[in-house]
């Protein structure tokens, strides 16, 4: 299971830069926003109290993020998730195995 914690945490760092690169128009690094709300997506998937058999966040019972990240979360998700199969089809095709796999 520490495997597929890495892997959500690369999906999420992958649908963030995504989203900055493009909104924000970055290139190489995320901006300074995008950076600090990936940190936090980082930190909350660290500190699961499920880990190791920890559900996609879509299916979980406890929504861990603050309201205001939560909505950045949501927003990034919603732009990136689509793009995903075009950019990074095979992490996109495990995410949502995942997510049917509960």
């Amino acid at each position: 299971m520490k495997m597929r914690i890495a892997r959500e945490q690369q999906t999420m760092e992958t649908m963030i830069g995504i989203y900055c690169r493009d909104h924000h128009h970055t290139k190489k690094k995320m901006c300074v926003e995008c950076q600090q709300l990936a940190d936090y997506a980082m930190e909350r998937l660290r500190k699961c109290p499920f880990a190791p058999d920890k559900p996609t966040c879509k299916n979980c019972t406890v929504h861990c993020y603050r309201p205001a990240e939560k909505q950045r979360i949501q927003q990034v998700m919603r732009y990136a998730g689509p793009r995903m199969l075009l950019h990074h089809p095979w992490l996109a095709l495990r995410h949502l195995a995942d997510g049917l796999s509960q």
